[in-house]
């Protein structure tokens, strides 16, 4: 398959551009393969191209229920950044903001990454105090980070509600400059295509529907296209682990699953080049501008545990107020569209990277709000795991044991309430 270049790109547009190569193979799946991996999600993907890059390996599938990148990976608000404080967590973030920082020369794939800041508004000297805590902990161990008192943040974002009479009365702003924005869906195609070019299967339409095992070990996958065995068998399917995960004979998992929803309005001018963020009082609310001028924002997700892939109007109303609370310009910009992703909320708001009671499977799990700025070092760590056996130092408290070891990696208490709707 040919690299891209500003030849090929120059080249295709004097030929009616009829000459560009598939972007990945429509693989036949084969009865066995020496990995598996399920779900061809950002995480899915990155784990089966950097298996390929970093290790070596190969006879890899990845198996898709539906289309490529057609689940969390196409329903997210797009945000990077490495702003985190807790040890294993702090690296892990760390690393993969170095690696978004060079992906789309990695993948010869532009995904389009744009370092344009995230901004975590404050509301009082006690958030200051605490994100002072936290910054300067990032600044420590490698990363950047920056505090701007009011009158810096009104120099950079001039039309945010700087009344003293606000709702949410803002005095700074603790700042990431290296963070920002990414375009999702590129992301997918742009694994997917490298993770082909180094021989690994992408089968989409191909739902895992049961799970054979001999002992401690998985033997075969049912799916809607036949049985497929692995001799290693990852999961990473975000909302849906913990069906696979019955379907195992495995129980529970410290996991639900909820709707987190995403909004965009219609297209507007420049108005906002940074991210923007803030929660306080029982808020949670971020918001940035798309490259095509819409306002991409979210919030917290449903409270009930759900499968569905739709939002609803109560959030809708609670993100909205949100959004006109910190820039009242947004009061009469029309709202395009709403929609949700399947989130998969672990106990602590941190995931699991990490080896099962099955010898052979592995799980890629429980990424809260945090999915979709983790793929790369997901990937990587994945891989490492399931090439060698055996944890990185950075992921070694990301498994299913911290619970009964205490061991609790709370980054900001990001994860459900435990059964509070059932």
């Amino acid at each position: 398959m040919k690299r891209y270049s500003a030849w090929s790109v120059f080249f295709n547009g004097l030929t009616g551009q009829r000459n560009w190569d598939r972007a990945w193979r429509d693989s036949e799946p084969r009865r066995e393969y020496d990995i598996v991996i399920v779900g061809a999600g950002l995480h899915g993907l990155a784990t089966a191209f950097y298996l390929a890059k970093n290790h070596g390996l190969g006879n890899i599938a990845v198996l898709e229920k539906g289309w490529l990148g057609g689940g969390n990976a196409g329903r997210n608000t797009t945000i990077v950044r490495s702003n985190y404080m807790m040890p294993g967590n702090r690296a892990f973030y760390e690393h993969s903001l170095k690696l978004w920082e060079n992906l789309s020369h990695e993948l010869n794939f532009n995904v389009m990454f744009s370092q344009r800041a995230h901004v975590s508004l404050l509301h009082s000297p006690a958030a200051r105090d605490s994100a002072a805590r936290r910054y300067n902990t990032m600044r420590l161990t490698g990363a950047d980070g920056e505090l701007w008192d009011l009158a810096t943040l009104k120099r950079n974002i001039p039309h945010l509600n700087y009344s003293p009479d606000a709702r949410f009365p803002i005095t700074g702003a603790a700042v990431q400059p290296r963070a920002g924005t990414a375009r999702h869906d590129a992301v997918a195609w742009g694994y997917a295509r490298a993770a082909d070019q180094c021989g690994v299967d992408i089968i989409q339409n191909c739902e895992v529907t049961g799970v054979t095992r001999d002992g401690g070990q998985v033997t075969d996958l049912h799916t809607s296209r036949g049985l497929i065995g692995g001799k290693k068998i990852g999961f990473a399917v975000a909302g849906n682990t913990s069906r696979l995960w019955r379907m195992a004979g495995l129980g529970k998992l410290p996991i639900e699953t909820h709707k987190l929803q995403a909004f965009v309005s219609e297209p507007l001018k420049p108005l906002l080049d940074q991210v923007v963020v803030f929660g306080v009082g029982g808020t949670h609310f971020y918001i940035s501008q798309s490259d095509k001028g819409g306002m991409v924002f979210g919030g917290d997700l449903d409270w009930y545990k759900s499968y569905a892939q739709r939002g609803n109007l109560p959030l809708v109303q609670d993100v909205s107020e949100c959004a006109t609370s910190i820039l009242p310009c947004l009061g009469r910009v029309r709202l395009l569209r709403h929609w949700a992703g399947v989130m998969d909320m672990s106990m602590d708001g941190s995931p699991f990277i990490c080896k099962t009671p099955l010898t052979n499977l592995y799980l890629n799990a429980g990424w809260n709000y945090g999915g979709f700025k983790a793929s790369p070092a997901s990937g990587w760590y994945f891989a490492d795991l399931i090439a060698n056996d055996r944890a990185d130092p950075v992921i070694a408290n990301h498994n299913l044991q911290r619970f009964e070891q205490g061991i609790n990696l709370d980054e900001r208490g990001a994860g459900p309430d435990p059964k509070l709707h059932g």
